[in-house]
């Protein structure tokens, strides 16, 4: 057995499912094993980039790492962006490159650089293999790494002259370790300050998602009746139709959600990541008493200084709270009109134009509205980046977790439709939608042949403006105008065509509805193109410039 060889033995036992990517001659050799594999299956991707995405997509809906892998130099670069998006959504992955000889590294060579470092701040761990009896505990340390709260991108490097290196080494078997708990003093120590609370109110961010704790969640909802926002990653803890569902807080300017977060006296936070929506912008007079639940401590913030941290593992934290309302009974007289109001204000917000028989443009709101009537409660929407991500980060609420999937950490525009064809091999009994800007599509507009190849069953909903929309919207707002940000589109129908995949284009918002679902109902990838009225980006700001929360 060679290095290259014992590689892939050791990915077959961490049970490493899929590999993304495009090879290169510096990973010839790790190619020839693995197609030798009865356990991995390896995907070619037409750019390293979407490979990072697929395996991405494949993280955060099985909660377990796929590998993405290139070549180095060019292949490496490429593949840094998507990996520095999974690792800021933190999400579980594996990163696999090529490299030169061990011989060259030294000095000026062909394509040489050093992709460990360069990988190092977008990753938890980066490491080049440079013996092959170190190959097990390599791949064993990146996979626990991956894995561990909280979660993220490890790369393994193999230069070519170790791959070819025989070795008599053995994979080391996984050892899977139980969470931490949190200790029942300090559980009824925080119940206790919740329980003396007036308006407390409950944050739910990414890690809960992550730490499947949602049942718990809805159980302490049950009992205590109190209200929850979501962060744009948790999306479907509580459902949307729960009246303890006061869904999404994120967006930069006040929103309605916003005033139920001002009335609060205390904040329970649940897997909260303040790289999705800042404390500053909740808690900017720093007069909110905070409770901190989640798998590692408080990130250092001034606007965050919880009075208490629960860390450890939330689905525990949670059930352990929820002993706690069984052993103490009801908590003290609450004042939760604010969140009643806030709910019902949103609810008519949310549905305003779901009948809208616009011509010629279609409205967000809209388009979102039919989205959410042939979506199941168990089906999958991926958001790209731009101005569509902000309106289905508002309008577009969930029934479950992880059925929306939102880059937003490092937000990188081009993830939905490689996100699509990942999840698509995940769940391929479920409807998969991604919605695109027609400047995020054409990012990886290239893996539309890889989505045929694979016969992959997805829609992509593309909402053109031939514009980046997004950046548009931001500078009206901070200068009263907004530079040259405008751009020409192929031909939607022939490019669907020439790509093999089933083309739809809709002008009127009153047949939308009717032919998403014969998107859906086609075999194989469709590509389904709307004009959308961003003129409602502006009309949004002023709005919420104008609310003015209710005492």
């Amino acid at each position: 057995m060679n290095a290259a060889e014992l590689l892939v033995t050791c990915l077959e036992e961490e049970g490493i499912e899929y590999i993304f990517g495009v090879p290169g001659e510096e990973n010839a050799d790790f190619m020839m094993a693995l197609e030798d594999s009865k356990k991995i299956r390896f995907i070619l991707t037409r750019h390293e980039q979407g490979a990072a995405f697929m395996a991405e997509a494949y993280g955060r809906l099985t909660g377990k790492a796929a590998a993405c892998l290139g070549t180095l130099g060019p292949g490496a670069t490429n593949l840094i962006t998507g990996v520095a998006n999974a690792n800021m959504d933190m999400v579980p992955m594996l990163v696999l490159t090529g490299q030169g000889a061990s011989t060259r590294l030294h000095k000026e060579s062909h394509q040489i650089m050093d992709v460990v470092k360069m990988f190092e701040p977008v990753t938890k761990w980066a490491t080049s293999i440079l013996h092959p009896d170190n190959i097990p505990e390599i791949v064993r340390k990146a996979v626990r790494l991956a894995h561990s709260e909280k979660p993220g991108a490890c790369l393994i490097e193999l230069p070519e002259d170790v791959a070819t290196m025989p070795v008599s080494s053995k994979p080391l078997p996984p050892h899977r370790f139980p969470r931490s708990v949190v200790a029942t003093s300090q559980i009824e120590a925080a119940y206790t300050i919740f329980r003396a609370a007036k308006r407390p109110i409950i944050l739910v961010g990414n890690g809960c998602i992550r730490q499947q704790a949602s049942q718990q969640l809805r159980d302490f909802c049950a009992a205590t009746g109190i209200g929850v926002i979501n962060t744009f990653m948790a999306k479907g803890c509580v459902d949307m139709d729960d009246e303890s569902c006061l869904f999404t807080v994120g967006l930069q300017a006040k929103d309605v959600i916003s005033c139920a977060l001002d009335a609060a006296d205390l904040v329970l936070t649940l897997g909260y990541d303040m790289v999705e929506y800042h404390p500053e912008l909740w808690n900017n007079n720093q007069d909110k008493r905070i409770i901190h639940a989640d798998f590692s401590a408080a990130e250092i913030d001034t606007f965050y200084q919880p009075e208490i941290e629960l860390v450890g593992d939330i689905k525990h934290t949670l059930a352990a709270l929820n002993q706690c309302v069984s052993q103490h009974g009801g908590a003290a007289v609450r004042n939760l009109s604010q969140q009643q109001q806030t709910r019902q204000v949103m609810w008519n917000d949310l549905h305003q134009y779901d009948d809208d028989q616009s011509q010629g443009v279609i409205k967000p709101q809209k388009a979102l509205a039919d989205v959410r009537k042939v979506m199941g409660a168990e089906d999958i929407l991926l958001s790209d980046v731009g101005a569509h991500k902000m309106w289905i980060a508002r309008h577009y609420q969930c029934h479950e977790p992880n059925t929306c999937l939102i880059p937003n950490g490092f937000c990188s525009m081009g993830f939905a439709l490689p996100g699509a064809i990942g999840a698509a091999l995940v769940h391929p009994e479920k409807r998969i939608l991604a919605i695109c800007g027609d400047a995020g599509f054409m990012m990886n507009v290239q893996e539309m042949e890889t989505a045929q190849r694979l016969n992959s069953n997805i829609v992509v909903m593309v909402w053109a403006d031939q514009a980046y929309g997004l950046s548009a919207w931001k500078q009206q707002n901070q200068f009263g105008k907004h530079t040259d940000l405008s751009f020409n589109n192929p031909n939607w129908t022939m490019l669907a065509q020439s790509f093999g995949w089933n083309g739809f284009e809709v002008d009127d918002s009153a047949d939308l509805l009717a032919t998403l679902e014969d998107a859906f109902v086609a075999d194989g990838p469709s590509l389904l193109v709307i004009p959308i009225d961003y003129r409602e980006n502006m009309r949004l700001s002023e709005r919420l410039g104008d609310i003015v929360c209710p005492i």
